[in-house]
């Protein structure tokens, strides 16, 4: 008799591997069909695969197109809506109001522990008595009466930036503003933080392509794709690997924050020795009191929440000011009622320069700035701006552009805005962005009432189409204007 010996060894090695991934991916889909379908989320409502993946969302945050994407479904189904298994995005203005009180806060998330680099800094910390204590620190320079001394710095920057906007037009026909404001908003955060640092309206030339501009314009995809991918960030920060292909963005992503991290480190280092030498004619800075107290904020600790400042200072604002001045450019009834403003309020170009103050610009009524279902605990809820800048019943007709609707604004569309988030997580230089905003515009449109966008280079819409990356970013990275022939 022929015994079969397979019967005797039992199953071979590659079979007992096939049972058991067999048993791994059931264990998997039942979990997951759980989450889905009993999980505490699961009678949100939302396109039906983010019951049980993010990676359609991923896919469409590495593409910069998250906030458009996490919009169209609020669309059909409402101001609550599932994006994820364990994650909803939530709409409404009273329910964000909600998630935003100061008192009983939600805490962040642990998608922000992705952005940390050793040390947690004033808008990624997640622990709330560490922001506490940070934000404690560091709001009074932030503040409107902590800005007052600086403003000659500021509003010198903002001048020279126009001034060099007007060489360039001369010289090339067309100057590219989102150039300019980029440089304008890194030497007004450079000069605040450090003193001063980075000279970019001095050197004027972003076609030279320092390291520090490209890290400064990448900011936003890099970011972009460590938060996709959070996990795997962290882990090539330890593990050698070869980078080929996708893993070369989360590389350059971990490059990108060394080297900015480098940077505040080195300029507080100048400028600590600058104050220690000559403390007398040094100008002091945001950071400046926090040198010889290392009880307050160590150096460490300075040097994350500078690298917060040199992001957060420089990249939202130049693209808010090339968006907010390209808008304008497009409307000429609104650039028109604009320009007639300030005019009429403030002297004409060339006159009574040092009169003009943000101050008066403040005043200004057409340019100023104007601020059901039960979710467990541990659930992620994001609040998109972008959806509630687009809700339709605080702002009727919301994609057309229209700054008149902030004449009289409605307690809904006050609890709408979220521009700069809201409660004790409400950004720490709004202030300060607030006032760039006003003074830049204000003065641009002074200084050039009849500009308007350049086709100049095969300038175009196509360039301005919007990018959503950590921010907003035009997929052209420039943004051409000249004076009209008209």
């Amino acid at each position: 008799m022929v015994i079969d010996q397979s019967i005797i060894r039992g199953p071979t090695l590659p079979d007992s591997l096939l049972t058991w991934a067999i048993v791994v991916l059931l264990v998997v889909a039942l979990k997951l069909s759980h989450i889905a379908l009993r999980g505490p989320l699961a009678a949100l409502p939302g396109p039906w695969y983010t019951r049980f993946t993010s990676a359609v969302y991923t896919y469409y945050q590495v593409r910069g197109q998250a906030p458009p994407y996490v919009h169209s479904p609020h669309a059909k189904y409402g101001p609550i809506v599932r994006t994820a298994p364990h994650e909803a995005d939530i709409s409404d203005p009273v329910a964000v109001q909600n998630i935003y009180r100061i008192k009983g806060e939600f805490l962040k998330s642990p998608w922000y522990d992705s952005l940390v680099l050793g040390t947690p800094n004033v808008f990624n910390a997640t622990d709330p008595n560490i922001h506490r204590r940070h934000r404690r620190l560091l709001s009074q320079p932030l503040s409107e009466t902590g800005l007052r001394p600086l403003m000659p710095i500021i509003d010198g920057k903002i001048q020279k930036a126009i001034e060099k906007m007007a060489l360039e037009m001369k010289d090339r026909g067309a100057a590219d503003m989102y150039k300019w404001w980029l440089f304008m908003a890194t030497d007004i955060i450079g000069a605040l933080s450090f003193g001063e640092c980075f000279r970019m309206l001095d050197k004027g030339r972003k076609e030279e392509k320092t390291q520090y501009v490209v890290d400064l314009e990448s900011t936003g995809d890099t970011f972009a794709v460590r938060a996709a991918f959070p996990s795997l960030t962290r882990l090539l920060r330890k593990v050698p690997v070869p980078f080929v292909g996708p893993l070369k963005r989360l590389k350059s992503a971990n490059e990108v924050e060394c080297r900015t991290m480098h940077y505040a480190h080195e300029s507080l280092q100048w400028h600590r020795r600058l104050v220690e030498e000559s403390p007398e004619t040094t100008v002091p800075t945001l950071f400046s009191k926090f040198y010889h107290d290392e009880a307050a904020l160590t150096a460490r600790e300075m040097a994350v929440d500078a690298q917060a400042y040199i992001i957060g200072g420089s990249d939202t604002l130049s693209k808010t000011l090339t968006y907010l001045v390209w808008a304008v450019c497009r409307h000429p009834p609104v650039q028109q009622k604009l320009v007639r403003e300030i005019q009429r309020r403030l002297p004409l170009p060339g006159q009574q320069m040092a009169g003009f103050t943000d101050a008066q610009v403040r005043d200004l009524p057409y340019l100023a700035m104007i601020g059901g279902r039960r979710l467990p605990a541990g659930a992620t809820v994001t609040t998109s701006a972008y959806c509630l800048h687009r809700d339709p019943v605080a702002f009727p007709d919301p994609e057309r552009f229209w700054p008149e609707r902030w004449e009289n604004p409605t307690k809904l569309m006050k609890d709408a805005f979220m521009a700069f988030g809201g409660g004790s997580r409400v950004c720490l230089g709004l202030h300060l962005a607030r006032l760039e905003i006003r003074l830049a515009a204000a003065r641009f449109f002074h200084r050039f009432p009849n500009v308007e966008i350049s086709t100049l280079e095969g300038m175009s819409d196509e360039d301005m189409e919007a990018q959503w990356f950590f921010v907003l970013t035009p997929k052209g990275k420039r943004c051409l204007i000249q004076q009209s022939s008209a």
